[in-house]
């Protein structure tokens, strides 16, 4: 399945891919002894074999969206196939386990410390000795440095995408031996462990020209278990052959090629037994499923085909007539013996031959994804509803709250992950996902899906359901009377906490009733609502229905309107074909929306242009994309909902926060999160962080992204990775008769 997405992690989320307030909160679940991190809701999937089981030698053909334009991980311009190709040939000081948590990676690291707080956090790096660059050099303190002030934004001659955190490095000095790197740094750094990962050689970030340029199609020097080989952009594909100085557990696989195959394209180029792996799509893996499905006991044939109907050659095709004669004479034959004229006997032969072809066609796709089986887990990333807060209507945080009030989460996440076989959960934070250590579920703070609070927020921001309809100037008609000047014009918030909405203040009375009383009273005109018969001018007693009166379940509510305008709002989709989930989400998503009142009018753009053109350039009130999950969510996460502040030419700066909703408080939180080293207050800020967020309804965590992967079957330890770094040496074809195999030992530590 394919959606729209900013880049991974290694792109840093800071590159488009995705405090102390008076105000209370509701308790987080982490005042509690039940730990509410929680676990992954799935496992990865990777036919885990031990390396005793896999043969030697091999190549990978590895299916990925594009050929990466750089091999810099730090550009703006890096992708999804920069992230891999580091991976697989650099340095990593932390890896990811199974939970999103960084873990010490020993083939480079023997030890990471904070030795010093006082008067300066200083942190000595221990280097595996073996660890050298494919020239020979030892990788050491040089080679730290010079990323550093590659990174550190004190040169703006180096074309980096990110600084976060080196900036806050104030030297970096050779320890006690070769093998140790001191590093001191101006400000505590919480997310230190997420430095020098990937690390490149100084031959690349010494210099400007080298940065930016040196890295882009070719990485000279590397020190990972695989090399870049070539960058072939002719033939669409990148490959990575074995590194020989590798010190590590040697590379099963000879070479690993990564072509750039169309998400559309890529069943045919397994079907042509092009590809050993890629990521799909549900109809594609509903495809290779099926073709690796039941089969006839006799003749091993599929018992159904991908269409739910007999397969050809299961019993339940079978072409009439006797034996010995052709497919065609046998047809014809046929038709006339049961009362066919000759003309139609002839129709009716041409239309079961080309039935058959087309059924032998389906049989030969059958064969050839036959020996591919599905691998599917849940992504570490999450897909979310983005509410655009810059301009009217969604700058009033009550329509956004409205909005968010209308989903129902849960079954917009069943829509898209029940029918594949994973946990349909929705997701509960913005800055996390379940089982990563700041995951705490904070959608309390917004509060449950409701469609009367929803009504209700429209209605404190003066947008009034039902009433006339009446024409605009440019004839469209619009539902809802003008306001009169004694209503109260709705209020904005001004991105601070003050009038943050937040669960528990409603607008109730002592007794926790609603504004109208028991007996259908206005608490504050005093005006009682009958709830008789209604007669409307040029209508009938009983010809409409009581004022009050509850719609039926699942209808849709009458349009609000606002000074005699109704409520749409823009929700741009892409229109590509990968995108054909998200599209079926955003219509849900509509029709929950007109069940308060609010109406959607759905745009669908290029892929291409949709999240530059519209996303970032703030054209759109509603748009679906997803974001990566972090390990380092103080650092990552800051620049996606922190505040915009206008900029010197007079423009607004929102960094990555596309959605322009941000506060004071939550960039506080963040800030004093990333300052502090203690762990256990570094995650409860971040959780209050999260809170607000959800408060301020910027934008509404939908669901965690699948991960479907068609696998050769014979391929292990590859496929549905979910949160895991992939372990590259460790890839590769089992040995003949090799089948049960066990997990290899886990690379961290």
């Amino acid at each position: 399945m394919s959606h729209v997405r900013v880049g991974p992690r290694a792109v840093m989320r800071s590159v488009a891919f995705l405090t102390a307030g008076v105000l209370a909160v509701p308790a987080l679940a982490g005042c509690t002894s039940e730990d509410p991190a929680g676990k992954p809701l799935a496992e990865q999937d990777v036919a885990a074999a031990a390396r005793a089981r896999i043969a030697d030698g091999g190549t990978l053909r590895w299916a990925v969206d594009s050929v990466p334009d750089t091999l810099n991980a730090f550009q703006s311009d890096a992708d999804a196939t920069t992230t891999r190709v580091a991976q697989a040939v650099l340095p990593s000081m932390y890896r990811m386990d199974e939970t999103g948590s960084p873990r010490r990676n020993p083939d480079y690291l023997e030890s990471a410390k904070v030795v010093e707080t006082e008067p300066k956090q200083v942190v000595v790096y221990k280097l595996n000795q073996q660890a050298v660059w494919s020239d020979g050099r030892e990788i050491g303190a040089a080679d730290f440095a010079a990323q550093w002030r590659a990174l550190s934004g004190k040169d703006s001659a180096y074309w980096t995408a990110r600084n976060a955190g080196y900036d806050r490095i104030e030297k970096i000095e050779r320890g006690a031996s070769d093998l140790e790197v001191r590093v001191t740094f101006s400000r505590p750094y919480a997310d230190w462990k997420s430095l020098f990962t990937p690390l490149y050689p100084k031959e690349v970030m010494g210099t400007p020209d080298a940065f930016n340029d040196g890295a882009r199609r070719t990485l000279k020097v590397t020190a990972g278990p695989f090399a870049v080989e070539k960058v072939d952009t002719k033939a669409d594909e990148l490959v990575l052959t074995g590194n020989p100085r590798w010190w590590g557990e040697p590379a099963k696989l000879d070479k690993i090629v990564l072509r750039s195959v169309p998400r559309d394209e890529r069943v045919s180029e397994l079907i042509a037994g092009k590809l050993d792996l890629a990521e799909i799509d549900p109809d594609t893996a509903e495809q290779v499923a099926q073709a690796a499905g039941p089969r006839d006991a006799g003749t091993g044939t599929p018992l159904m085909g991908p269409d739910g109907t007999p397969a050809p050659g299961s019993g339940g095709s079978a072409l009439p007539g006797p034996q010995g004669r052709s497919a065609a004479e046998a047809l014809r034959s046929w038709a006339i013996a049961n009362g066919s004229d000759e003309e139609a006997a002839e129709e009716e032969t041409l239309a079961r031959e080309k039935r058959r072809k087309a059924e032998a066609k389906q049989e030969r796709r059958r064969k050839a994804l036959s020996g591919f089986e599905v691998r599917k887990s849940l992504e570490p990333a999450y897909t979310q509803l983005a509410l655009n807060g810059a301009d009217d209507p969604l700058a009033d945080e009550r329509v956004r709250r409205a909005v968010a009030r209308a989903l129902d989460r849960e079954k917009l996440a069943e829509a898209v992950l029940k029918p594949l076989g994973l946990p349909a959960e929705p997701v509960g934070s913005h800055l996390a996902l379940s089982g990563q250590p700041a995951y705490a579920d904070g959608s309390g703070a917004l509060g449950e899906q409701d469609a009367k609070e929803a009504r209700a927020l429209l209605a404190d921001a003066g947008w009034v359901p039902g009433g006339p309809v009446k024409k605009t100037e440019d004839g469209e008609e619009a539902a809802g009377a003008e306001k009169s000047e004694d209503d109260e014009d709705g209020k904005k918030s001004d991105g601070g906490d003050d009038g943050t909405y937040i669960v528990g203040e409603d607008d109730k009375n002592a007794d926790g009733e609603d504004e109208k009383g028991k007996d259908g009273t206005d608490q504050e005109s005093g005006e009682k609502h009958s709830s008789g018969k209604n007669t409307a001018q040029g209508g009938a007693p009983g010809a409409y229905a009581p004022k009050g009166t509850a719609a039926p379940a699942g209808a849709a509510a009458a349009p609000v309107a606002k000074d005699g305008k109704a409520l749409t709002l823009r929700f741009v989709l892409p229109s590509g074909p990968g995108s054909r989930a998200l599209r079926t989400v955003a219509d849900r998503i509509s029709d929950m929306l007109e069940k308060i009142g609010i109406g959607t009018e759905i745009t669908k753009v290029p892929d291409e242009s949709y999240f530059k053109d519209h996303v970032a350039s703030g054209e759109y009130d509603l748009a679906l994309y997803s974001w990566p999950a972090s390990a380092f969510p103080a650092t990552d996460a800051r620049p996606i909902y922190a505040k915009p502040v206008p900029a010197a030419d007079g423009s607004l700066n929102v960094a990555q926060n596309y959605t322009r909703v941000g506060t004071d408080q939550v960039d506080q939180l963040f800030d004093q999160a990333m300052g502090t080293l203690d762990q256990d207050k570094a995650r409860d800020l971040l959780r209050k962080a999260d809170s607000r967020i959800w408060a301020a309804a910027g934008s509404v965590p939908l669901y965690q992204r699948p991960q479907l992967v068609a696998a050769r079957e014979n391929l292990a330890n590859a496929g549905a990775f979910g949160f895991e770094t992939p372990v590259y040496e460790d890839m590769g074809f089992l040995k003949k008769g090799a089948r049960g195999a066990e997990a290899p030992a886990s690379p961290s530590s």
